[in-house]
C-alpha cells in the first residue's frame, strides 16, 4: 500500500515509477481523492464543533432566560445532529474510495531495476553451469509417464486439469527434495521453520497483496455448502498460493523490537494457484499446476538491511540448486515483468535440456514497506522516537516440483531411468536411480 503522503511531497517520482511499469501516471487521480477525503473529514468535524460551540450556547442562553433564542439554538443543534450521520458517512466512503484506490495500485521499482517491458528485458546477473548444459533429453512428463510413476491421466480424473499423481520413487524424490531443502534453509541458512495454516482469512490475503487484484486467481474455500454459507454468513478462507502468505503475516498488526529484526522463515507448504491467465500455456506435464509444493523464504528486516537481506536470500535459494549441481542463471527483473508488491526482483530459471531452455524455479523479491502497511506491521528503533514500518521480503528456496523437474531432466540416463543426485542420498534410504514402475 501507498503513503498517500509521499505521493504529495513527490507525485513526479510517483509517476516515473508507475510508467515504468508500463501504467499511466496517477498522482493526479490520487491526490483528488486525498482531497475529497481531507473535506469531507472536515465537513463532519466542523458541523461537530458547531454543535458543541451551540450547546454552550444554549447553557448560557436559558441563564439569561432568553428562551426564544435557546429554542433556536436548541432546533439548530438537532439539524446538525441530524446531518450528523450523513456527513459521518460521505467522510468513511471517502477514505474508503482513496483507500481501495491505493490498494490497487503495484509498488514502484527501486531505483537500479532495469526499465523494460516484459520477460525479453530482464538483465542476466550471474550463471552457474554445474554438471554442464546438456543439450539432449527427454521432458519429466515423458520419464515419468514411461516409468509409470507420473500420472496425469488419473489426476485428470480425480481433479480436472494440471494435476498429477506421483507414485513409488518419484513420490520419494518429490519428498526428498522437500526435506533436503528445508535442512538446508534451517540448519545452515538460519531459518525458522513454520507450519502454518493452509487456509486464510481476506485480511491475510490483503497483506501480502494478493487481495484485491488478484482474486480471480485464487482458490476460495466456503464452509458447507455455498448456499448455507451464505445464509450463516461464515466467512470464506483461501488456500494458499504460497507460504509467502501465512508467512508475512506472522508479524501483522505487530509492533518489533529492532533487537528482534532480522525474522527468518521457511515453510514447506503444498500451494494452490487457479492459473486463471495462463490458459494455453505449459499443459504438459509438472510446470504450471493448480496444486504444487514449494519451499517458502520470508524475512522481515528494518529498512537499511533490506537490500543485504535480498542478496542474502538470493544466496541460500541458489545454494539449493548447487548442492544438486543444476545448472541455473539469475536475472533481474525489469519493470515491466516484476511481481505487483516488490520493488526489486531476482529470477532463477534451472536448466531444462528437455526443453533445451531456463525455467523459472525460483523468485526473490524485497518489497520495502508495502506489504507491511497493509499489514500494519511496525518496529521501534533503537534510536529515536515513535514507530516505522518493516521491510519485507519472500523467496522460493525452492519451488520442489520444479526442482524435482530439473533433477529428473538433469540426471537423467539414456535408458530412460534419473540418477539420484548425491546431495539428496541421505533422504532416499540408499537408492541411488530411479527406475521404472517402482
Amino acid at each position: 500500500m501507498h503513503d498517500i503522503r509521499a505521493i504529495r511531497d513527490n507525485p513526479a517520482a510517483f509517476d516515473k515509477g508507475l510508467t515504468s511499469r508500463g501504467l499511466e501516471p496517477l498522482s493526479a487521480e490520487l491526490i483528488g481523492l486525498d482531497d475529497a477525503r481531507k473535506a469531507a473529514i472536515s465537513a463532519a468535524q466542523g458541523a461537530q464543533e458547531k454543535r458543541n460551540a451551540l450547546s454552550k450556547e444554549i447553557g448560557a442562553a436559558k441563564k439569561a432566560r432568553d428562551e426564544a433564542r435557546a429554542q433556536g439554538l436548541m432546533a439548530e443543534v438537532a439539524r446538525l445532529k441530524e446531518e450528523a450521520p450523513a456527513l459521518d458517512a460521505a467522510a468513511d466512503a471517502a477514505g474508503k474510495a482513496l483507500a481501495e484506490r491505493l490498494s490497487a495500485i503495484p509498488n514502484i521499482p527501486g531505483p537500479d531495476v532495469p526499465e523494460g517491458r516484459d520477460e525479453h528485458d530482464n538483465v542476466e546477473k550471474s550463471r552457474f553451469e554445474g554438471r554442464g548444459l546438456t543439450q539432449e533429453g527427454r521432458q519429466h512428463f515423458e520419464l515419468g509417464e514411461a516409468m509409470g510413476l507420473m500420472d496425469f491421466e488419473t489426476a485428470a480424473k480425480l481433479s480436472g486439469s494440471r494435476f498429477v499423481v506421483l507414485k513409488g520413487r518419484i513420490a520419494r524424490l518429490e519428498r526428498a527434495l522437500g526435506q533436503f531443502m528445508l535442512d538446508l534453509h534451517t540448519a545452515e541458512h538460519g531459518y525458522t521453520e513454520v507450519v502454518p495454516p493452509l487456509l486464510v482469512r481476506d485480511e491475510a490475503m490483503f497483506g501480502t497483496a494478493q487481495l484485491p487484484k488478484f482474486r480471480d486467481d485464487q482458490f476460495a474455500a466456503v464452509q458447507g455448502s455455498p448456499e448455507l454459507a451464505q445464509e450463516t454468513g461464515a466467512p470464506n478462507r483461501w488456500l494458499i498460493p504460497t507460504a509467502e502468505v501465512p508467512l508475512t503475516n506472522l508479524v501483522r498488526e505487530s509492533i518489533l523490537a529492532e533487537d528482534e529484526l532480522p525474522l527468518r522463515f521457511t515453510a514447506l507448504t503444498p500451494c494452490f494457484r487457479a492459473e486463471a491467465g495462463a490458459a494455453g500455456r505449459d499443459t504438459r506435464g509438472m510446470l504450471r499446476q493448480h496444486q504444487f509444493s514449494k519451499v517458502e523464504l520470508v524475512s522481515v528486516t528494518a529498512p537499511e538491511r533490506s537490500t543485504e537481506e535480498h542478496e542474502r536470500m538470493l544466496a541460500c535459494a541458489e545454494a539449493v540448486l548447487k548442492r544438486l549441481d543444476i545448472p541455473f542463471r539469475v536475472v533481474t527483473l525489469c519493470t515491466g515483468d516484476m511481481g505487483f508488491a516488490s520493488t526489486k526482483t531476482y529470477d532463477i530459471e534451472a536448466w531444462l535440456p528437455g526443453q533445451k531452455t531456463y525455467r523459472e524455479i525460483s523468485s526473490c523479491s524485497v518489497c520495502g514497506d508495502f506489504q507491511a502497511r497493509r499489514m500494519e506491521a511496525r518496529y521501534r528503533p533503537k534510536e529515536g522516537k515513535g514507530v516505522a514500518y518493516v521491510h519485507t521480503l519472500n523467496g522460493s528456496g525452492v519451488a520442489v516440483g520444479r526442482a524435482l523437474i530439473a533433477v529428473m531432466e538433469n540426471y537423467q540416463n539414456p535408458d530412460g531411468s534419473v540418477t539420484v543426485p548425491s546431495a539428496l542420498a541421505p533422504y532416499m534410504g540408499g537408492l541411488t536411480r530411479i527406475e521404472g514402475h517402482r
